[in-house]
């Protein structure tokens, strides 16, 4: 086993991406990334989808990175540079719980993995769309990506809270993330 340079989170909504990237950062001193300020400029204005992909690739291109965020243009492109690959699979009534306590405790401000003057709101239509729809819209394509990956690069699959503090909890893991693997 190597220590991990370069980590790639996928999932839905609310599945924990954003947390499990600044915990597996405090553990490894990897620089997180966020692929929500690469969709949205300040002010909740939505960039357009080439200059989204341009800055997507320029930071998949660094040496170091936990990188989460689900952007389907540029997965093959992350997944290439990757030394592992986590697929948080969660629950749509988890990921459910887990938007909703986001809005609740961010409500009006802009949270640390957004772009500045984006505060958080409650959106009926993300709801519906991006938590849940994403089982039938967007879960089939992460599930492309990983076959496609499969063999090629180290893939965790996680289906649970549970299963995501086992993978933080993990010796070996942390060894890993710390770049003191054997």
């Amino acid at each position: 086993m190597v220590g991990l340079r370069r980590i790639m989170i996928i999932g839905g909504s609310g599945s924990g991406k954003s947390t499990l990237a600044r915990q597996i950062g405090a553990v490894s001193g990897l620089p997180v990334v966020n692929i929500d300020p690469m969709y949205w400029a300040p002010g909740w204005v939505q960039r357009p989808l080439a200059e989204t992909r341009a800055l997507s690739l320029a930071a998949a291109a660094q040496e170091a990175w936990v990188f989460e965020g689900n952007h389907g243009d540029t997965m093959d492109a992350r997944a290439e540079r990757a030394d592992l690959i986590v697929f948080l699979d969660i629950s749509r009534w988890v990921r459910l719980r887990g938007v909703l306590w986001r809005s609740l405790r961010f409500y009006g401000q802009t949270r640390p993995d957004m772009s500045q003057n984006c505060p958080e709101r409650f959106d009926f239509g993300f709801l519906r769309t991006f938590v849940w729809g994403y089982d039938r819209r967007s879960r089939p394509r992460a599930m492309d990506v990983l076959a496609r990956w499969q063999g090629k690069r180290e893939i965790v699959h996680l289906c649970s809270r549970a299963a995501v503090h086992r993978f933080l909890c993990d010796p070996d893991m942390r060894r890993r993330l710390r770049g003191t693997g054997d």
